[in-house]
């Protein structure tokens, strides 16, 4: 009996979660210019709207951009934060991983308003420098929770084994410590491009009309006017970033192998 409930419970959650993208995707291959059921034909017309439109074209590859760019420095800050944190009890080290954690918790117009306000005294507001680092900003929690719990698993004695052996620390963060912790440095590489995909209130604040990403345009396009290229959009978007997901996990168990 308890086995049933669970599995009533999980099926209920997994429905709860996913019913709101079943009841729009669909309608990302409708003909119809409304976002309404029922579809009355089914076309791709949305799809190549994405390409055709120059706002929606240019929204894709500055998003493209901006994530790779804040996967890039998100991973590497958050990878040495991880390590700079690592098996330390101070209350001054806990009191600076609370830091890196707080753009978690702080509402982002907070950060926005400050953001731009910073920026423009530094010279970077609306660029794509500005918007990656606001993104990395709000990145890097992530990638630090990622990483600190791959590398909290990982058996200390493997590491002074190496270097009891001769190994300089940079060789052994090279070939004993990062290898261990790839799968968790690949996790938060993905959330930190899901997160600047997703980012729409940061961006909203720190870049200019030649930053504008998907999600920007997507909450844009809401406001003047409903179309289902909204949806053809969200279509992409979610399996861009489930494919990404496979392709990170298919590494993940690859370095899990190599590691053993």
């Amino acid at each position: 009996m308890l086995n049933v409930t669970r599995l009533v419970f999980t099926t209920a959650v997994i429905v709860f979660l996913i019913a709101p993208l079943l009841a729009i995707l669909p309608l990302a291959f409708t003909s119809s210019a409304f976002l309404n059921y029922p579809i009355p034909s089914w076309s791709t017309r949305w799809f190549a709207e994405l390409v055709n439109a120059d706002a929606w074209r240019r929204s894709i590859v500055n998003s493209l951009i901006i994530g790779l760019g804040t996967t890039l420095l998100a991973t590497v800050l958050g990878m040495l934060a991880s390590l700079g944190l690592r098996n330390r009890t101070s209350m001054l080290l806990s009191a600076a991983k609370t830091v890196f954690l707080l753009p978690m918790v702080v509402p982002a117009v907070v950060l926005g308003v400050g953001m731009q306000v910073l920026f423009v005294r530094v010279g970077i507001a609306s660029s794509y420098v500005g918007v990656i680092i606001a993104h990395t900003v709000v990145a890097i929690p992530f990638v630090v929770v990622s990483i600190s719990g791959a590398l909290a698993g990982i058996d200390r004695r493997v590491e002074l084994a190496a270097e009891s052996l001769g190994a300089p620390p940079l060789t052994v963060f090279r070939e004993v410590t990062l290898p261990l912790a790839m799968p968790g440095v690949l996790s938060g590489a993905v959330l930190a491009f899901a997160t600047s995909l997703d980012e729409v209130v940061l961006t909203l604040f720190v870049a200019g009309p030649n930053q504008r990403t998907l999600a920007r345009q997507m909450f844009s396009t809401i406001r003047e006017n409903i179309s289902p290229a909204i949806a053809a959009a969200a279509f992409v978007f979610i399996v861009g970033t489930v494919t990404i997901a496979l392709l990170m996990a298919l590494l993940k168990r690859r370095s899990r192998h190599a590691a053993a």
